[in-house]
This record gives C-alpha cells, sequence and structure tokens, in this order.
C-alpha cells in the first residue's frame, strides 16, 4: 500500500528543493527572483493580464499579487495600462526590457528544470508525471483552473 504521507513530504521537499535552487540560479546569472520571473513568464505567454489574473494564476491572494506586481513595475519590468473594456482595472505589459529579461531568465529556467527533473527522468517516465500531477491538480477541487 501506497504511503501517502511519505508521498505528500517526498512532493513537497522536492518542491521547495526545486525552487530554491531555480530561485538562487536565476538570481545569480540575471538578479530576478523566482517570483517575478513566474509573473513575467505569465504575461509573456498570455499578455493582458490583471492583477486578479495573476492572483487566480498562482493562488495566492489579489493584495500579494499586488504586491509582487507593484515590484516588478517598480523595476521597469512591466506597466499597467488601462482596459479598453472596463476602466476599473488595469491590463499588465511587459515593457521592452521585461520581455529582454524574462527572455533570458527562460534559458537559465531551461536549463536548470533540465538538470534537475529532465535529467533524472526518461521521456516516458516526464511524460507519465506530468499526467498525474495534471490528474491530481485536476481532482482538487480547490485547486485553480
Amino acid at each position: 500500500m501506497a504511503n501517502l504521507r511519505r508521498i505528500y513530504h517526498e512532493l513537497v521537499r522536492f518542491e521547495t528543493e526545486l525552487w530554491a535552487a531555480v530561485d538562487l540560479r536565476l538570481r545569480s546569472d540575471c538578479g530576478l527572483p523566482l517570483t517575478w520571473f513566474e509573473v513575467l513568464f505569465l504575461l509573456r505567454r498570455e499578455p493582458g493580464q490583471r492583477v486578479y489574473d495573476v492572483a487566480t494564476a498562482f493562488a495566492i491572494s489579489v493584495g500579494g499579487a499586488s504586491k509582487v506586481v507593484d515590484k516588478i513595475e517598480a523595476a521597469g519590468l512591466c506597466r499597467r495600462v488601462a482596459n479598453p473594456e472596463d476602466r476599473r482595472s488595469n491590463l499588465l505589459e511587459l515593457t521592452p526590457s521585461g520581455a529582454a529579461c524574462v527572455d533570458e531568465a527562460l534559458l537559465i529556467f531551461d536549463d536548470e528544470i533540465q538538470l534537475r527533473v529532465g535529467g533524472v527522468m526518461t521521456e516516458p517516465e516526464l511524460e507519465q508525471f506530468e499526467r498525474s500531477l495534471l490528474r491530481l491538480r485536476g481532482g482538487n477541487p480547490a485547486a485553480p483552473a
């Protein structure tokens, strides 16, 4: 019988160690915290996000998302622009500096993920792992869509 407690602890520890390693590498190689990278990468792949959308994407509070976006904006990597469909909200867009920063960081991110995940598991194992994670997240009613 599977030991669900052990699975939980191993999964959480792996996530924590992976986050720390990728964060350290991004900070040392391009001066970008992983939290900022995650937001910038979201804005790169899905333009036109609002702070609310950032909060939903990362399952964090709107206040927390707003604080992160404030810091990224203060660094000149993104900006808020008027939402043409709703004047009560703003859309977030990458600045040219933000786009260049996320492009550089993606190379570092991909390299670190390959080292720590892709280089450890076979392609079939990775595909099964991805399916399992998607199934677990899809089966969790509290998980964001």
